[in-house]
Protein backbone atom coordinates (compact mmCIF):
# COMPACT_ATOMS: atom_id res chain seq x y z
CA UNK A 1 0.00 0.00 0.00
CA UNK A 2 3.26 2.38 0.33
CA UNK A 3 3.38 3.36 -3.22
CA UNK A 4 -0.50 3.54 -3.67
CA UNK A 5 -0.22 6.00 -0.72
CA UNK A 6 2.54 7.93 -2.67
CA UNK A 7 0.46 8.05 -5.54
CA UNK A 8 -3.02 9.40 -3.67
CA UNK A 9 -1.00 11.88 -2.41
CA UNK A 10 0.41 13.49 -5.83
CA UNK A 11 -3.64 12.80 -6.81
CA UNK A 12 -4.38 14.80 -3.77
CA UNK A 13 -2.48 17.97 -4.90
CA UNK A 14 -4.21 18.13 -8.00
CA UNK A 15 -7.70 19.15 -6.19
CA UNK A 16 -6.47 22.86 -5.35
CA UNK A 17 -6.20 23.38 -8.92
CA UNK A 18 -9.06 21.11 -10.38
CA UNK A 19 -13.08 22.65 -10.31
CA UNK A 20 -15.33 20.65 -8.49
CA UNK A 21 -16.07 18.13 -11.03
CA UNK A 22 -12.22 18.04 -11.10
CA UNK A 23 -12.64 16.97 -7.49
CA UNK A 24 -15.40 14.51 -7.98
CA UNK A 25 -13.17 12.73 -10.65
CA UNK A 26 -10.33 12.36 -8.30
CA UNK A 27 -12.25 10.98 -5.90
CA UNK A 28 -13.51 8.52 -8.24
CA UNK A 29 -9.86 7.57 -8.97
CA UNK A 30 -9.08 7.59 -5.10
CA UNK A 31 -11.92 5.31 -3.67
CA UNK A 32 -13.18 3.52 -6.63
CA UNK A 33 -9.92 2.89 -8.32
CA UNK A 34 -7.15 2.96 -6.35
CA UNK A 35 -8.48 1.46 -2.89
CA UNK A 36 -10.71 -1.10 -4.62
CA UNK A 37 -7.83 -2.38 -7.09
CA UNK A 38 -5.29 -2.19 -4.02
CA UNK A 39 -7.55 -4.01 -1.68
CA UNK A 40 -10.17 -6.60 -3.21
CA UNK A 41 -8.41 -6.92 -6.98
CA UNK A 42 -5.07 -8.59 -6.13
CA UNK A 43 -7.23 -10.88 -3.86
CA UNK A 44 -9.10 -11.41 -6.71
CA UNK A 45 -6.29 -11.70 -9.94
CA UNK A 46 -2.93 -11.98 -8.30
CA UNK A 47 -3.05 -15.70 -8.17
CA UNK A 48 -5.09 -16.57 -11.62
CA UNK A 49 -2.31 -18.08 -13.14
CA UNK A 50 -2.00 -20.22 -10.88
CA UNK A 51 -5.55 -21.40 -10.21
CA UNK A 52 -5.66 -21.92 -14.22
CA UNK A 53 -5.94 -25.18 -14.21
CA UNK A 54 -5.86 -27.18 -17.46
CA UNK A 55 -6.04 -30.88 -18.09
CA UNK A 56 -3.28 -32.34 -19.62
CA UNK A 57 0.25 -32.45 -17.95
CA UNK A 58 1.71 -31.43 -21.22
CA UNK A 59 4.91 -29.05 -20.22
CA UNK A 60 4.22 -25.19 -21.34
CA UNK A 61 0.62 -26.60 -22.55
CA UNK A 62 -0.99 -24.56 -19.70
CA UNK A 63 0.84 -21.46 -20.09
CA UNK A 64 0.76 -21.27 -23.49
CA UNK A 65 -2.96 -21.39 -22.78
CA UNK A 66 -3.09 -18.90 -20.05
CA UNK A 67 -1.20 -16.47 -21.98
CA UNK A 68 -4.22 -17.02 -25.10
CA UNK A 69 -6.78 -16.71 -22.74
CA UNK A 70 -5.49 -13.60 -20.73
CA UNK A 71 -3.09 -11.15 -23.41
CA UNK A 72 -2.41 -8.93 -20.46
CA UNK A 73 -3.51 -9.79 -16.67
CA UNK A 74 -6.51 -7.87 -15.40
CA UNK A 75 -4.46 -6.82 -12.66
CA UNK A 76 -1.65 -5.24 -14.15
CA UNK A 77 -4.00 -4.32 -17.21
CA UNK A 78 -5.82 -1.80 -14.85
CA UNK A 79 -2.35 -0.80 -12.77
CA UNK A 80 -1.28 0.08 -15.95
CA UNK A 81 -4.27 1.99 -16.82
CA UNK A 82 -4.08 4.17 -13.50
CA UNK A 83 -0.53 5.19 -13.47
CA UNK A 84 -1.20 6.04 -17.07
CA UNK A 85 -4.16 8.44 -16.28
CA UNK A 86 -2.11 9.70 -13.28
CA UNK A 87 0.29 11.21 -15.21
CA UNK A 88 -1.75 14.25 -16.78
CA UNK A 89 -2.42 15.52 -13.44
CA UNK A 90 0.73 14.72 -11.60
CA UNK A 91 2.75 16.68 -14.23
CA UNK A 92 0.17 19.57 -13.93
CA UNK A 93 0.92 20.00 -10.32
CA UNK A 94 4.40 20.13 -11.08
CA UNK A 95 3.95 22.77 -13.71
CA UNK A 96 1.98 24.70 -11.06
CA UNK A 97 4.74 24.30 -8.64
CA UNK A 98 7.43 25.46 -11.12
CA UNK A 99 5.18 28.42 -12.10
CA UNK A 100 4.59 29.37 -8.76
CA UNK A 101 7.89 29.58 -7.46
CA UNK A 102 9.16 31.33 -10.92
CA UNK A 103 6.75 34.07 -9.92
CA UNK A 104 7.29 34.32 -6.27
CA UNK A 105 11.32 34.84 -7.02
CA UNK A 106 9.99 37.14 -9.40
CA UNK A 107 8.28 38.89 -6.82
CA UNK A 108 11.20 39.21 -4.62
CA UNK A 109 13.63 40.66 -6.92
CA UNK A 110 10.79 43.14 -7.87
CA UNK A 111 10.96 43.99 -4.23
CA UNK A 112 14.53 44.03 -4.06
CA UNK A 113 15.22 46.54 -6.71
CA UNK A 114 13.14 48.70 -9.30
CA UNK A 115 14.62 46.87 -12.75
CA UNK A 116 13.30 43.68 -11.18
CA UNK A 117 9.91 45.10 -9.99
CA UNK A 118 9.65 45.71 -13.80
CA UNK A 119 10.48 42.26 -14.68
CA UNK A 120 7.76 40.52 -12.00
CA UNK A 121 5.39 43.32 -13.41
CA UNK A 122 5.84 42.45 -16.95
CA UNK A 123 5.70 38.43 -16.09
CA UNK A 124 2.26 39.45 -14.49
CA UNK A 125 0.87 41.49 -17.22
CA UNK A 126 2.18 38.19 -19.37
CA UNK A 127 -0.13 36.32 -16.91
CA UNK A 128 -3.34 38.16 -16.49
CA UNK A 129 -3.00 39.29 -20.68
CA UNK A 130 -5.97 38.67 -23.32
CA UNK A 131 -6.62 34.97 -23.73
CA UNK A 132 -6.29 32.15 -21.07
CA UNK A 133 -3.39 32.33 -18.79
CA UNK A 134 -0.52 29.18 -19.89
CA UNK A 135 -1.52 27.55 -16.62
CA UNK A 136 -5.56 27.30 -17.68
CA UNK A 137 -3.96 26.33 -20.91
CA UNK A 138 -1.85 23.58 -19.28
CA UNK A 139 -4.76 22.12 -16.77
CA UNK A 140 -6.76 21.97 -19.89
CA UNK A 141 -4.92 20.02 -21.79
CA UNK A 142 -4.04 17.77 -19.32
CA UNK A 143 -7.85 16.87 -18.57
CA UNK A 144 -8.05 16.23 -22.94
CA UNK A 145 -5.19 13.44 -22.42
CA UNK A 146 -6.52 11.88 -19.32
CA UNK A 147 -9.75 11.77 -21.32
CA UNK A 148 -8.12 10.21 -24.47
CA UNK A 149 -6.23 8.24 -22.15
CA UNK A 150 -9.63 6.69 -20.32
CA UNK A 151 -11.42 6.10 -23.98
CA UNK A 152 -8.18 4.07 -25.50
CA UNK A 153 -8.54 1.68 -22.05
CA UNK A 154 -11.91 1.46 -22.52
CA UNK A 155 -11.75 0.30 -25.96
CA UNK A 156 -8.48 -2.28 -25.12
CA UNK A 157 -10.55 -3.90 -22.32
CA UNK A 158 -13.77 -4.22 -24.02
CA UNK A 159 -11.38 -6.10 -27.20
CA UNK A 160 -9.01 -7.50 -25.13
CA UNK A 161 -11.64 -9.06 -21.96
CA UNK A 162 -14.69 -8.37 -23.34
CA UNK A 163 -17.64 -7.96 -20.48
CA UNK A 164 -17.54 -11.82 -18.99
CA UNK A 165 -14.57 -13.79 -18.12
CA UNK A 166 -15.96 -17.22 -19.46
CA UNK A 167 -15.15 -20.42 -16.71
CA UNK A 168 -14.14 -22.75 -19.55
CA UNK A 169 -11.55 -22.30 -22.15
CA UNK A 170 -10.33 -24.34 -25.18
CA UNK A 171 -7.16 -24.55 -26.28
CA UNK A 172 -5.37 -25.89 -29.09
CA UNK A 173 -2.08 -25.60 -30.61
CA UNK A 174 1.77 -26.12 -30.14
CA UNK A 175 2.97 -27.45 -27.88
CA UNK A 176 -0.57 -28.97 -26.70
CA UNK A 177 -0.83 -32.65 -27.75
CA UNK A 178 -4.86 -31.83 -28.87
CA UNK A 179 -7.14 -29.66 -27.92
CA UNK A 180 -7.01 -28.94 -24.19
CA UNK A 181 -9.54 -27.99 -21.72
CA UNK A 182 -8.61 -25.36 -19.20
CA UNK A 183 -10.82 -23.72 -16.57
CA UNK A 184 -10.43 -20.82 -14.29
CA UNK A 185 -10.87 -20.19 -10.81
CA UNK A 186 -13.75 -17.61 -9.70
CA UNK A 187 -15.13 -16.58 -13.30
CA UNK A 188 -18.22 -15.07 -11.56
CA UNK A 189 -16.59 -12.92 -9.43
CA UNK A 190 -13.95 -11.63 -11.75
CA UNK A 191 -16.85 -11.19 -14.29
CA UNK A 192 -18.44 -8.65 -11.56
CA UNK A 193 -15.12 -7.30 -11.02
CA UNK A 194 -14.92 -6.57 -14.63
CA UNK A 195 -18.00 -5.46 -14.90
CA UNK A 196 -17.59 -2.59 -11.94
CA UNK A 197 -14.16 -1.30 -13.44
CA UNK A 198 -15.69 -0.23 -16.36
CA UNK A 199 -18.91 0.87 -15.34
CA UNK A 200 -16.29 3.49 -12.75
CA UNK A 201 -14.30 3.76 -16.66
CA UNK A 202 -17.07 5.39 -18.28
CA UNK A 203 -18.10 7.42 -15.23
CA UNK A 204 -14.89 8.73 -15.06
CA UNK A 205 -14.30 9.63 -18.43
CA UNK A 206 -18.28 11.55 -18.27
CA UNK A 207 -16.40 13.82 -15.37
CA UNK A 208 -13.70 14.34 -17.80
CA UNK A 209 -15.91 15.01 -20.57
CA UNK A 210 -18.27 17.28 -18.10
CA UNK A 211 -15.03 18.89 -16.71
CA UNK A 212 -13.49 20.05 -20.31
CA UNK A 213 -17.03 21.32 -20.84
CA UNK A 214 -17.02 23.33 -18.01
CA UNK A 215 -13.71 24.75 -18.34
CA UNK A 216 -14.26 25.40 -21.87
CA UNK A 217 -17.65 27.15 -21.61
CA UNK A 218 -16.62 28.95 -18.46
CA UNK A 219 -13.66 30.55 -20.33
CA UNK A 220 -15.87 31.16 -23.25
CA UNK A 221 -17.83 34.23 -22.12
CA UNK A 222 -15.10 36.31 -20.89
CA UNK A 223 -13.35 36.11 -24.36
CA UNK A 224 -16.88 36.99 -26.22
CA UNK A 225 -17.88 40.39 -24.21
CA UNK A 226 -14.62 41.45 -25.32
CA UNK A 227 -15.03 40.51 -28.44
CA UNK A 228 -18.57 42.50 -28.36
CA UNK A 229 -17.28 45.35 -26.37
CA UNK A 230 -14.30 45.67 -29.21
CA UNK A 231 -16.86 45.67 -31.89
CA UNK A 232 -19.48 48.28 -30.63
CA UNK A 233 -16.66 50.45 -30.15
CA UNK A 234 -15.60 50.21 -34.12
CA UNK A 235 -19.03 50.31 -35.26
CA UNK A 236 -19.87 53.62 -32.40
CA UNK A 237 -18.91 57.13 -33.83
CA UNK A 238 -16.00 58.76 -32.27
CA UNK A 239 -17.89 61.02 -29.31
CA UNK A 240 -17.32 64.85 -30.31
CA UNK A 241 -14.25 66.95 -29.49
CA UNK A 242 -15.12 68.90 -26.47
CA UNK A 243 -15.42 72.71 -26.77
CA UNK A 244 -13.00 74.85 -26.49
CA UNK A 245 -12.41 76.92 -22.87
CA UNK A 246 -13.64 80.54 -22.92
CA UNK A 247 -10.41 82.67 -23.11
CA UNK A 248 -9.42 84.57 -19.56
CA UNK A 249 -10.60 87.88 -18.79
CA UNK A 250 -8.38 90.07 -18.37
CA UNK A 251 -8.02 91.80 -14.88
CA UNK A 252 -8.72 95.35 -13.83
CA UNK A 253 -5.92 97.64 -14.35
CA UNK A 254 -5.21 99.23 -10.87
CA UNK A 255 -4.31 103.00 -10.81
CA UNK A 256 -0.74 104.38 -10.63
CA UNK A 257 0.57 105.43 -7.45
CA UNK A 258 0.80 109.06 -8.77
CA UNK A 259 -2.89 109.07 -9.38
CA UNK A 260 -4.50 111.00 -5.91
CA UNK A 261 -8.42 110.78 -6.16
CA UNK A 262 -10.25 114.56 -6.63
CA UNK A 263 -11.58 116.13 -3.52
CA UNK A 264 -15.29 116.27 -3.56
CA UNK A 265 -16.63 119.71 -3.49
CA UNK A 266 -19.09 120.70 -1.60
CA UNK A 267 -21.69 122.21 -4.42
CA UNK A 268 -23.13 124.72 -2.29
CA UNK A 269 -19.87 126.10 -0.89
CA UNK A 270 -17.49 125.56 -4.06
CA UNK A 271 -19.94 127.53 -5.92
CA UNK A 272 -20.10 130.47 -3.14
CA UNK A 273 -16.13 131.05 -3.03
CA UNK A 274 -16.02 130.69 -6.93
CA UNK A 275 -18.59 132.70 -8.10
CA UNK A 276 -18.75 135.60 -5.76
CA UNK A 277 -21.28 138.60 -6.82
CA UNK A 278 -19.41 142.04 -8.44
CA UNK A 279 -21.12 144.05 -5.47
CA UNK A 280 -19.22 142.48 -3.12
CA UNK A 281 -15.68 142.56 -4.82
CA UNK A 282 -15.96 146.30 -5.33
CA UNK A 283 -16.46 146.90 -1.50
CA UNK A 284 -13.84 145.26 -0.40
CA UNK A 285 -11.54 147.54 -2.47
CA UNK A 286 -12.87 150.20 -1.32
CA UNK A 287 -12.28 149.16 2.46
Amino acid sequence: MGEWAFLGSLLDAVQLQSPLVGRLWLVVMLIFRILVLATVGGAVFEDEQEEFVCNTLQPGCRQTCYDRAFPVSHYRFWLFHILLLSAPPVLFVIYAVHRAGKGAGAAGAGGAGGAGGAGGAGGAEAEAGPGPSPRRRCYLLSVALRLLAELAFLAAQALLYGFRVAPHFACAGAPCPHTVDCFVSRPTEKTVFVLFYFAVGLLSALLSVAELGHLLWKGRPRAGRRHRAHEGAQLLPPPPPPPPPPPPRPAPRAPPAYAHPAPARDAEGGSGRGKAPPATARLDLAI
